[in-house]
C-alpha cells in the first residue's frame, strides 16, 4: 500500500512530494479500478495548486481584508486579528484519510454495509478547509458596563460580525456555501437567512471544549474553497492552547480510531488503507524527516518553512482597540 511516509526521507521538496504520491496513487488507482485512491491523488493535486498560484491567494487574502477594514472602522474599541493559513500536507493527509474512517464507521452503524464508491467521493468533496481564514475578537474588560458579562457581550459582537459576514463577502466574488450540518443552530442572534451557513460549536460544542463558528465560501475569482472561522479569544485560546488544542485533538482522534477499527467493518479496502495510512501518519517521528525546509529537534519542536507540518501562513492582521482608557457606550 503506498503511504506519505514513504516520500517524506529523501530530502526532496513538498511540492516533489506531492508529485511523486500523487503520481503513485493515480498509478495504483488505474491498476486496482480503486475510484477512493484516485480521488485522494486529485486531493493531493489542489494542495499543488494552492503551494504554487501564489497571486490568487494574494487577491483572496486582499478581498478578505476589506472586511477586516470594514470592522477596523465599525468596532474601534474591540481587539481582533485575522489570520489566514493553508493546511499543512500531513494534516490534510490526516483529515482525508480520518474522513474516510469516521464517515465509514457511522454509515456502517447505521445501514450495517460500507457506503458506495459515488457517496464516499460525493463526502470527500465536502472537504473545502485547504484555506482557512480565522477572525479573533476580544473586548477589553475596560469597556465592559456595570453589570455586564465579557462572554455574553463577546458573543454578541461575534454574531453581529457573522450576521453581515456572507453578504459582505459576496458583493467581492465570493459565494457562500449551505452547511449540511444536521445539527441545526437554533440561536437567535443569527438571522434566518444565514442560519444555513453556519456550522455552530458555539451552541454544539465539540467533545474537546472547542467552539467556534464555522462557514464555507467558494471564491468565484480564483474557483476554490475556504472556510471562514470566528472566534472569542477565549475560544480560541481553547483551540490553541487548550484542551481542543491540535495535539490533543490529534490524541483523541488516534483513541477514536483504535477503537472503531475493533468492529467488524468488511468488504471495504479504500477503509482498510485509510485506518493504515492515518495510523502511520500517527507514528510518525518528525525528528527523522527529511524535507526541504524542514527541520524537527523533537516532535513538540519543529522549525516548518514549506507547508509540510504547520502550514504557511498566508495573512496576519492585527487590531488593537482604541480608547484603552474610556468606556464605550
Amino acid at each position: 500500500m503506498i503511504c506519505l511516509n514513504d516520500y517524506l526521507y529523501n530530502g526532496d521538496t513538498v511540492l516533489k512530494i506531492i508529485k511523486n504520491y500523487s503520481t503513485a496513487l493515480r498509478e495504483q488507482a488505474k491498476e486496482n479500478n480503486n475510484a477512493i485512491d484516485m480521488a485522494h491523488a486529485n486531493f493531493l493535486l489542489q494542495i499543488e495548486d494552492i503551494l504554487v498560484h501564489n497571486d490568487f491567494l494574494t487577491s483572496q487574502s486582499q478581498r478578505i481584508r476589506e472586511f477586516y477594514k470594514y470592522m477596523a472602522k465599525k468596532y474601534l474599541h474591540l481587539a481582533f486579528t485575522f489570520k489566514g493559513r493553508i493546511k499543512s500536507l500531513i494534516r490534510a493527509e490526516s483529515k482525508f484519510n480520518g474522513y474516510i474512517v469516521s464517515y465509514v464507521n457511522d454509515y456502517y452503524k447505521k445501514n450495517g454495509c460500507c457506503p458506495d464508491v459515488v457517496t464516499m467521493k460525493n463526502r470527500l468533496g465536502q472537504l473545502h478547509d485547504l484555506i482557512a481564514y480565522r477572525i479573533v475578537i476580544s473586548l477589553p474588560k475596560c469597556h465592559l458596563g456595570k453589570g455586564q458579562d465579557i462572554e455574553t457581550e463577546e458573543l454578541k459582537y461575534l454574531y453581529e460580525i457573522a450576521n453581515v459576514l456572507p453578504s459582505f463577502l459576496e458583493e467581492r466574488g465570493f459565494s457562500a456555501e449551505m452547511t449540511d450540518v444536521c445539527n441545526a443552530t437554533r440561536q437567535t442572534m443569527l438571522r434566518d437567512e444565514v442560519k444555513a451557513y453556519y456550522r455552530d460549536y458555539i451552541e454544539h460544542p465539540m467533545k474537546t471544549g472547542y467552539k467556534s463558528l464555522h462557514i464555507t465560501f467558494f471564491d468565484n475569482i480564483s474557483r476554490s474553497y475556504v472556510e471562514i472561522q470566528l472566534r472569542t479569544k477565549a475560544m480560541d485560546d481553547v483551540a490553541e492552547i487548550g484542551a481542543a488544542n491540535h495535539r490533543n485533538y490529534e490524541e483523541i482522534q488516534k483513541n477514536e480510531r483504535q477503537d472503531n477499527r475493533g468492529e467488524s467493518i468488511r468488504g471495504c479496502l479504500y477503509y482498510d488503507e485509510a485506518y493504515e495510512r492515518g495510523l502511520k501518519l500517527q507514528g510518525i517521528d518528525l525528528t527523522k524527516i527529511d524535507v526541504n525546509m524542514f527541520a524537527a529537534n523533537e516532535n513538540n519542536l519543529v522549525n516548518d518553512g514549506c507547508g509540510l507540518y504547520r502550514g504557511r501562513l498566508i495573512l496576519p492582521f492585527e487590531h488593537l482597540s482604541r480608547f484603552q482608557n474610556d468606556r464605550v457606550d
